[in-house]
């Protein structure tokens, strides 16, 4: 895809979204830093209500610290691996208490070397957090960027390289957040809404959906549907 296609699809992103962000509620970093280490394999809907009530009683590493990992586990037992999650925000929160004076730090390293947080979450709050220009690259975006062929890749750190170097400057510190939506919502896996995509006319893949068929079911009728297009 040449950088012209790319940066009219940013640029249309930009117009229906101008201030695009996360759908995990939080309100400070280490609350952000919290949602982001639940969110693996779940749901930002499941975290959202998990951390509801948690952000309510204890949202600094000190009051999660004094919840022990068997009082926090009752927060957040409705998400996949929580006890897994709870040992891991557990010995986080010590570590940015004895290490970083109980804020959340600001460079990929430090972040990396807190349990549970790798190159992904530590690209989030990075962006999230403290607006650097990187791409936190998930299942969605892995998707869109080969659907689209704005930077196709076969694993996630090439996909990520590839968007830090094509995606225009001025579209950087969004663009991680669009495409995240954009998967999430238009281009999604199994049956993707071509029809309604506002970059359906630039993207490059070339199975793209048809035009849905309209289900029609007369009336008191039980008899299969019938399709019209």
């Amino acid at each position: 895809m040449n950088k012209d296609k790319i940066a009219e699809i940013f640029a249309r992103f930009r117009q229906a979204n101008p201030k695009p962000t996360t759908e995990l509620n939080y309100r400070t970093p280490f609350e952000l830093l919290v949602a982001v280490t639940l969110s693996a394999q779940a749901t930002d809907k499941s975290v959202n209500l998990a951390t509801h009530q948690l952000f309510k009683d204890a949202n600094t590493p000190q009051a999660i610290l004094a919840l022990g990992v068997e009082g926090l586990s009752r927060y957040i037992r409705t998400i996949g691996l929580y006890n897994g999650k709870a040992k891991n925000i557990i010995a986080t929160c010590r570590i940015l208490l004895d290490e970083h004076g109980g804020e959340v730090p600001r460079t990929r390293e430090a972040l990396e070397a807190l349990p549970g947080v790798g190159r992904k979450t530590a690209n989030v709050i990075l962006n999230t957090a403290f607006g650097e220009p990187t791409m936190a690259v998930d299942t969605h975006i892995f998707r869109v960027s080969n659907r689209t062929r704005i930077a196709p890749g076969k694993n996630v750190r090439v996909v990520e390289d590839k968007l830090i170097k094509v995606v225009p400057e001025h579209y950087q510190h969004d663009a991680h957040h669009w495409l995240i939506l954009h998967g999430r919502y238009v281009c999604v896996a199994r049956k993707p809404k071509c029809p309604t995509c506002l970059i359906v006319d630039l993207c490059e893949y070339k199975q793209k959906t048809p035009a849905e068929a309209v289900v029609v079911k007369p009336k008191g009728s039980v008899a299969p549907p019938r399709l019209r297009r």
